[in-house]
């Protein structure tokens, strides 16, 4: 794969979103598909009521029709890439529900935990038997070192814990204008760099795929946002950037290329335990991006910040890892 299938790959996507988005933006604002916004949330965001949701349907098509027609070009449809599909659809249908619920039925809070936990958890499973009817390799790489950690059968433990950990934690990230958009297309570029590196064609095909999706959406979900992603889309994107960096054999690297989805998870954890247990709040409020909105930072500059950090983040690991 060269670098002008590269960045073919990159620009088919990106097209696809732009021209899918001011088709479907206008519909679901006459279906009134708007967000909600909850109570207990910033007084800030009580302004964006009522702006078009499940926004994810953009990128997840532009994702899904990039990659078999790249891949169909290239000869490059294997099982990883079907995987890495069902993997991304399969999220998105749990988010796409979880979504449904909460903006046309009317109910705010959507799938039960158990519920969405149970569904991620039977993707997860599907997409492990799927891969173990090939050569899959179970071991663990550590970041940066030729060492490798062999997990054997209980690879399908952290397969699951992987998928559902990254889902939920990009779901958590999903909070401000273009923050998840942003730093989920450098994080995903950052993998697409590393499976060409790697010699891995058709992973590379499906990560600037993503990239370019997520760039095109991004011009109508920056600040301020014409539309949302919702659970529809960060849902699909978290279980689907777990799974690249599970099939480019790099999963701890993820820590680092994801650390935004990483200190994001971490806030509402620390919150929640020092809360439970001493009955006071580390965060004015989490996830930690809300706490610096409350601090007085403006959403724009959040986001900046935190673009910044992922890049930072992804550039040191390209550096270290391919250079």
């Amino acid at each position: 794969m060269t670098l002008f299938t590269t960045i073919s790959t990159i620009i088919v996507s990106f097209l696809i979103s732009v021209i899918l988005a001011p088709i479907l933006i206008p519909y679901l604002r006459k279906m009134k598909f708007g967000q909600s916004i909850r109570e207990e949330g910033p007084q800030s965001h009580f302004k964006k009521a009522g702006t078009p949701t499940m926004g994810g349907l953009i990128f997840l098509t532009s994702i899904i029709i990039s990659t078999l027609a790249l891949s169909f070009y290239f000869d490059q449809l294997t099982t990883q890439s079907i995987v890495l599909l069902i993997v991304l659809v399969g999220f998105g249908i749990i988010g796409f529900l979880d979504d449904f619920i909460k903006v046309v039925l009317k109910r705010n809070l959507g799938l039960t935990s158990i519920q969405k936990l149970l569904g991620q958890i039977i993707i997860s499973v599907v997409a492990y038997y799927l891969l173990k009817l090939g050569p899959f390799d179970t071991d663990i790489v550590i970041p940066f070192t030729n060492t490798a950690v062999s997990l054997g059968q209980f690879y399908i433990a952290f397969l699951i814990f992987w998928l559902v950990g990254f889902s939920n934690a990009i779901n958590l990230s999903d909070g401000l204008d273009g923050l998840v958009s942003g730093t989920a297309s450098v994080a995903f570029a950052t993998f697409g760099v590393l499976a060409l590196t790697y010699h891995q064609t058709d992973i590379a095909i499906f990560a600037f795929s993503v990239t370019g999706a997520l760039l095109g959406f991004l011009l109508f979900n920056k600040n301020p946002a014409k539309i949302f992603m919702g659970d529809t889309g960060s849902l699909a994107l978290g279980g689907a950037l777990a799974m690249v960096s599970i099939l480019v054999k790099q999963e701890i690297l993820l820590l680092f290329v994801g650390i935004i989805f990483v200190v994001e998870t971490l806030s509402v954890i620390l919150q929640v335990i020092s809360f439970k247990t001493t009955g006071k709040r580390i965060f004015k409020m989490s996830p930690i991006h809300h706490h610096f909105e409350l601090s007085g930072w403006s959403e724009r500059k959040i986001v900046t910040i935190f673009w910044a950090i992922g890049f930072i983040a992804a550039m040191i690991v390209v550096i270290l890892e391919v250079l």
